[in-house]
């Protein structure tokens, strides 16, 4: 069975490559995102290492000038997706998005450099691709922490890569939807719209877009103009840890400027992460930056913290937490509390299981100590890939598959576990 899925994974992975680039799966997805590249790399470094040093390669070509990495790069045209190019209107060559997504480059270049088997090629990627990849983590904490706290904010939730999350509910009611026109969603015609973000929330989307886009994608200007301004621990945690491998990897490459400058950018973020700490939820919360206040909601990027090099006793307090909700599933991990009233285990990230954040999950407590709790949550992952096919999300209740089919970062994932860890198939 191992054999099969693993085989099954990577023929997902070729259907869905586009020479220099994968799309996430065909119709739903047809350009090239953010961090589904980068974790889609992971995968395709156990078989063809090249294939995978092109992925990143690709990603990072299309940096802007100020660093920003964009999170939608539209290599070829498709009127299949909503919002294109011309609603971003971002002026590049070749059309991006105007926003961001988690920075799992970092982590991934570092990992793939680390068991590589053609280490000259590795060290050969690794040099040309970390200045570049720094330079997007110090546009993070310039462009989206001006206060200088830390931690940065999130401007949109499309950003998180949880774009319907829970965490957002309260903080999205401030987005108005004045101004935005009549649109046709093609997301609703590729899956169930019942596994989708909402009509209403997708209206306010659009009006982030429109306002920053009006902005001129000024970067310097969107963070204070955005009534959107979200901590998030989740993606805090991967730009702490990308940033900490990132370190490590210059420090050993023989790149000691962008070595010491990142550490000190973890070093800063590890410290910050415990404002955000809730005894009462026995994890992490989201932060309210333009009201001022904690989000009150226990979804999954409170808990994909652990991805950073928190305290040991966060992570194993993260490790009850886990325990805890597995209590009331029967995969892990739910992206939203499955006894929350807010739970709907079909929707999108207010419930469903992801299996990039599961890998995440899972290595941030390997290496924190809580190996059994690791061991579970791949072992859940595996099981639903052998239940349920390589879907987009999974319903963590009855493991029903939902949103995109034949899905570029579930495999590649399923790669990556098989191929890393002893799990049983």
């Amino acid at each position: 069975m191992k054999e099969e899925l693993i085989q099954h994974a990577r023929q997902v992975l070729s259907d869905n490559d586009r020479g220099t680039y994968t799309v996430p799966t065909h119709g739903l997805y047809p350009f090239q995102w953010n961090w589904d590249s980068a974790l889609s790399a992971l995968g395709f470094a156990h078989f063809d290492e090249p294939r995978a040093w092109t992925e990143i390669d690709t990603l990072m070509a299309h940096q802007w000038e100020d660093g920003m990495v964009p999170h939608i790069i539209f290599h070829q045209k498709d009127d299949g997706y909503f919002p294109g190019p011309d609603v971003w209107a971002t002026g590049r060559t070749v059309p991006t998005s105007g926003i961001t997504q988690p920075p799992v480059a970092g982590f991934a270049v570092r990992r793939i450099h680390d068991r590589a088997t053609d280490k000259s090629l590795a060290s050969q990627k690794a040099k040309a691709l970390l200045p570049k990849i720094h330079a997007w983590h110090q546009w993070f904490y310039r462009c989206r922490d001006p206060q200088g706290t830390g931690l940065i904010a999130l401007l949109h939730p499309w950003e998180s890569g949880r774009d319907n999350s829970v965490d957002w509910d309260d903080a999205f009611e401030r987005v108005p939807t004045d101004g935005v026109g009549d649109f046709v969603r093609r997301d609703t015609s590729h899956a169930n719209p019942a596994h989708r973000p909402t009509d209403e929330q997708y209206k306010r989307y659009i009006w982030l877009v429109q306002t920053f886009r009006d902005l001129g994608w000024d970067n310097s200007k969107l963070h204070d103009a955005s009534p959107f301004r979200i901590v998030d621990p989740g993606f805090n945690a991967i730009l702490i840890r990308s940033c900490q491998d990132v370190a490590d990897l210059a420090g050993r490459l023989g790149m000691p400027e962008i070595a010491a400058e990142a550490r000190a950018m973890a070093d800063r973020g590890i410290a910050a992460m415990e404002s955000l700490w809730s005894d009462a939820l026995g994890q992490y919360q989201c932060y309210d930056r333009a009201a001022g206040k904690p989000v009150d909601s226990a979804s999954i990027g409170g808990i994909l913290a652990v991805f950073a090099p928190i305290p040991k006793d966060r992570a194993a307090a993260l490790a009850v937490r886990i325990v805890k909700l597995a209590k009331a599933c029967n995969y892990l991990v739910p992206s939203h509390d499955p006894t929350a009233p807010e739970f709907d285990g079909l929707r999108y990230w207010r419930g469903p299981v992801w299996l990039i954040v599961n890998y995440m999950i899972a290595d941030g407590l390997e290496c924190a100590g809580q190996s059994s709790t690791a061991d579970r949550i791949r072992a859940d992952s595996v099981r639903l890939i052998e239940r349920s096919g390589f879907a987009e999300y999974h319903d963590p209740i009855t493991a029903e598959p939902c949103g995109g089919a034949h899905f570029t970062w579930t495999a590649a994932m399923v790669i990556e576990i098989f191929n890393t860890y002893e799990v049983a198939a």
